[in-house]
């Protein structure tokens, strides 16, 4: 079953129904679960299939973990999921564009840019005696980029990324951005990855010019964390039934967002260190973020 007509969503795990046994032609399922963390995958085999659910051909890999505003004791581990699933993503290592999307004077929406400021940059560092010692790990190549909103530029997050990306030419780009979901459950507690790219506000119906293969010539990896819910979405979770149309919606976010913000950048940043630089320990790691 498809996500309702009333719902608006970035998780591909909430274009079906969870209890489903048979999917529709074109797209398969896996389920597998750690101690701290259940993944589902939705594998889209097809553009046909794609267009049925509004999503391109590609994996999607949700993450369910605890409320990330909790902080909780098993951070370590979930990190470490985190990180093996962008491994499985990531084709390759050797220069990572890291761009995070969206204002960072909304809390909602601020996610992609407090993330990318935890990220490691690397790229400076060959030949520069401050990072010397660094130097001598032989790193992967990290570069960091905050794009803003039109809003507050006047340019498209997507003509800014490929302009960096002609300039710098990585080998993939990690586009980090909230998201939008239909169920409340999920708020701050799911993650998504992604190999099809992203459409930064497709989920609050603001779709920008998209990031992907397609417009950028090399793999671009989505990751976001659910951080609103239209009003609209949850009547129609709730009651079975369509909203009055006259009423106006609305999003709404959690109360404690800017714990969650803050908890789920840290998390996200300190897996996308560790998949990007395996050479570091995690002490090292939290010393340079």
């Amino acid at each position: 079953m498809s996500s309702s007509k009333y719902s608006r969503t970035d998780l591909a795990v909430e274009m079906f129904d969870p209890d489903a046994d048979k999917l529709p032609k074109g797209i398969k399922r896996r389920i597998r679960k750690s101690s701290v963390c259940e993944i589902t995958e939705i594998i889209v085999t097809d553009d046909s299939a794609g267009m049925k659910i509004g999503k391109p051909k590609g994996r999607y890999i949700t993450i369910e973990t605890d409320r990330l505003s909790a902080h909780p004791e098993d951070f370590a581990e979930q990190s470490q999921n985190i990180a093996n699933e962008l491994n499985e993503l990531i084709p390759d290592k050797r220069h990572i564009l890291v761009a995070g999307i969206g204002n960072e004077s909304i809390t909602p929406d601020a996610l992609g840019p407090k993330t990318a400021q935890r990220v490691i940059a690397t790229r400076h560092i060959a030949g520069d005696n401050v990072g010397a010692e660094l130097a001598e790990l032989d790193l992967n190549m990290v570069s960091v980029l905050s794009t803003g909103v039109m809003g507050q530029t006047g340019i498209e997050s997507s003509e800014l990324v490929r302009a960096v990306c002609e300039k710098i030419k990585p080998t993939c780009v990690i586009a980090i951005d909230a998201l939008a979901c239909m169920d409340i459950s999920r708020l701050g507690t799911t993650i998504q990855l992604s190999d099809s790219g992203i459409s930064p506000g497709a989920g609050v119906q603001n779709r920008r010019k998209e990031l992907s293969l397609e417009t950028l010539g090399i793999p671009v990896i989505a990751v976001g964390v659910p951080t609103v819910v239209d009003m609209h979405s949850i009547v129609h979770s709730i009651t079975g039934a369509p909203p009055d149309k006259h009423l106006p919606n609305m999003m709404v976010t959690p109360r404690d967002i800017d714990k969650m913000i803050d908890r789920s950048a840290h998390l996200l940043a300190f897996a996308i260190n560790r998949a990007a630089q395996p050479q570091l320990s995690d002490e090292d790691i939290l010393s340079l973020m």
